[in-house]
């Protein structure tokens, strides 16, 4: 089968690989139709991720078919068609009983495209498949369903659950690429007063508007924090979402928020960043972090169903398999190629 295979930072490589073998009693293989390129991707491309190794098949996200699946397999069979979660759960561990299936103990966690083979390939092993995987519901696409593997519970859970969004809130949103852009449509969910979105790309600008932001802000030719007390009388945001992972925009994020406001970091950091204590330490404010657990995933699944959410908004390009180095360079080039979400298919 052909793969897209890391080959150190800056290098990668469609190619013939191996197709990949049952494992475990737990696993399945799937048949990838449909996936997509996560901005993490782009992080494990430039090094920032030390578990990626040489010769690793990248992606986490997939909506699939089952080809095969192992004896302990319980709940999927030959030929169903699922969604492949970014998260793999064992489904037995302390975490996992808890829901933090990102922090699973037992082999599980965001495994896919980082410690094991990932989904931008024809086939993926999937562990712990009975837990990892959601049956695709009657009447939503492939691409739909695709935004649920990866961006929308993370910008909901990471970003709106982590930061406690409540009715009423003035949200700042650092970053309005597909994961800013999730944050900003599960913030809604929960009647901010405001939502401001920071980018310096006036395409996504335009694209936080359509997805629910209220103003949007220019930080390389305005003050975002001028901008964001101005609207608050002085205070500040209730909640900063930080969703780049560059340590200036934590550093903004952190210097938006109002005393005994929220900052939620949903950005990968490849660097260390500086954490103002010295101005922090006495406003009382809380900052999280995490990695999605998917936990929401059922939630969000009862939502894209009934249109509650529209999911579909976030595709903006759409390419072949053999298509997967140009379609890296658009979506990394996304200032210039307006780029949200770019989804590769296989051929029919």
């Amino acid at each position: 089968m052909k793969a897209l295979v890391y080959h150190g930072p800056g290098v990668k490589a469609w190619e013939e690989v191996d197709r990949p073998r049952l494992a475990a009693d737990s696993d399945a293989i799937i048949s990838v139709d449909t996936t997509t390129i996560c901005g993490t991707d782009l992080h494990i491309l430039k090094g920032d991720v030390p578990a990626v190794v040489d010769g690793r098949i990248i992606g986490h996200e997939a909506v699939g078919t089952v080809t095969e699946i192992g004896s302990g397999v319980k709940k999927l069979k030959v030929g169903d068609r699922v969604l492949v979660s970014c998260v793999s759960a064992c489904g037995a561990c302390r975490f996992c009983r808890e829901s933090r299936y990102g922090q699973c103990a037992g082999g599980g966690g965001w495994i896919l495209g980082n410690e094991i083979d990932g989904t931008q390939a024809e086939f993926v092993r999937v562990p712990f498949a009975d837990n990892s995987t959601y049956p695709v519901p009657a009447g939503v696409s492939d691409e739909e369903l695709l935004m649920l593997a990866d961006i929308l519970p993370t910008g909901y859970e990471v970003g709106v659950l982590n930061g406690q969004v409540r009715p009423g809130d003035v949200v700042a949103v650092v970053g309005a690429g597909p994961i800013g852009l999730s944050a900003i449509s599960g913030a809604k969910l929960f009647s901010p007063s405001l939502v401001v979105a920071i980018d310096q790309a006036s395409s996504r600008l335009e694209a936080a508007k359509q997805f629910g932001a209220d103003v949007v802000i220019n930080n390389a030719e305005h003050d975002p924090i001028a901008a964001v007390r101005d609207l608050t009388g002085g205070l500040g945001a209730d909640v900063a979402i930080e969703a780049v992972g560059l340590p200036a925009t934590f550093e903004l994020a952190a210097d938006l928020v109002r005393p005994v406001g929220r900052i939620a970091n949903i950005g990968v950091h490849g660097k260390p960043v500086t954490l103002h204590l010295e101005r922090l330490w006495n406003r009382d404010v809380t900052i999280t972090t995490g990695l999605v657990d998917t936990s929401s995933t059922p939630t969000l699944l009862r939502l894209l169903t009934t249109r509650r959410i529209d999911a579909q908004r976030f595709v903006t390009h759409r390419y072949g398999f053999d298509e997967f180095v140009h379609a890296y360079d658009v979506f990394a080039n996304a200032a210039d190629t307006g780029a949200l979400e770019v989804v590769l298919s296989r051929a029919s």
